[in-house]
């Protein structure tokens, strides 16, 4: 198990990776997030999008989907988060797009009132398969301490 003793700040991490399909696209626009453009090829084409996109939303939970996947392998000893600071949807994410998860640890901060846990800060960024930064933010996430 892996523990917020054992993370150390400037601990940098590729989480993985993520296939952005059509028609999971289509299918989370439809769910969530509506917009023509998120919707609809003659939609999107007639925007600054150029063509059929992502939602944000949804980047945010193929993200997700990455870095829940690695901390599971990797065993670490996590107690869930309470929110990421300065999210930002930096390009489009297109149908065919490969995001590329990495994030750098920023700060550690153990508990005062709970000092069984501490909490990690990490610059999380998201590129494409061309290495063009697409989304970033700094999540918080709450670890146990090493017993």
């Amino acid at each position: 198990m892996k523990y917020f003793d054992d993370i150390a700040v400037g601990d940098e991490t590729v989480f993985g990776h993520y296939d952005v399909t059509r028609g999971e696209v289509l299918e989370f626009a439809r769910k969530y997030d509506p917009q023509p453009f998120h919707l609809s090829d003659e939609a999107a084409a007639r925007t600054h999008f150029g063509r059929l996109s992502a939602s944000g939303w949804h980047t945010c939970a193929m993200t997700m989907a990455v870095i829940a996947r690695y901390v599971v392998d990797d065993r670490q000893a996590g107690l869930g988060s309470p929110g990421v600071d300065e999210l930002r949807w930096l390009k489009p994410v297109y149908p065919g797009d490969r995001l590329q998860v990495r994030g750098a640890v920023v700060e550690k901060i153990p508990s005062r009132s709970k000092p069984h846990i501490g909490v990690i800060r990490t610059r999380t960024m998201v590129s494409n398969q061309a290495g063009v930064d697409v989304m970033s933010f700094t999540s918080i996430v709450m670890m146990q301490r090493r017993p």
